[in-house]
């Protein structure tokens, strides 16, 4: 049976981790980690340190709507959660990570936009290359 990290629990619901296969569980906020439980296999479970989160990002559609949130760990990667209040969750997680650790991602149009001024920088590159330091025209 998997030990929980918390003494105590600030916060719970019912979630989906988003991670590979879809699983659906509890998130649980407390006092030393966030931990997310999966509902039908035990085995299944997700321990997250506050001390090992690196950042959260969430995907905001519109101004209100969060479809989904993630936390980047330090050394583990990244785990994708949707619950079913995101805002009372990401609230009751800013109790422990810095709110200034904690972003909007891009959204669609954002990364689009940035892909298509990428490729005109590699484009403008062919015809105009780079000069070595030193060289005059």
């Amino acid at each position: 049976m998997i030990q929980s990290q918390n003494s105590s629990v600030e916060y719970t619901c019912k979630a989906s981790s988003l991670n590979g296969l879809t699983s659906n569980g509890s998130i649980m906020v407390g006092n030393n980690a966030l931990e997310y439980y999966n509902e039908k296999n035990v085995e299944d479970y997700i321990q997250i340190p506050w001390n090992e989160v690196d950042y959260i990002s969430a995907s905001v559609y519109g101004k209100r709507h969060i479809a989904r949130w993630a936390v980047f760990t330090k050394e583990n990667g990244h785990y994708t959660f949707s619950t079913e209040d995101n805002r009372a969750t990401l609230r009751a997680i800013r109790n422990h990570v810095d709110p200034e650790r904690m972003y909007r991602s891009k959204t669609f149009f954002q990364v689009l936009g940035a892909g298509f001024v990428e490729l005109g920088r590699r484009i403008s590159g062919l015809f105009h290359p780079a000069r070595k330091s030193g060289e005059q025209e």
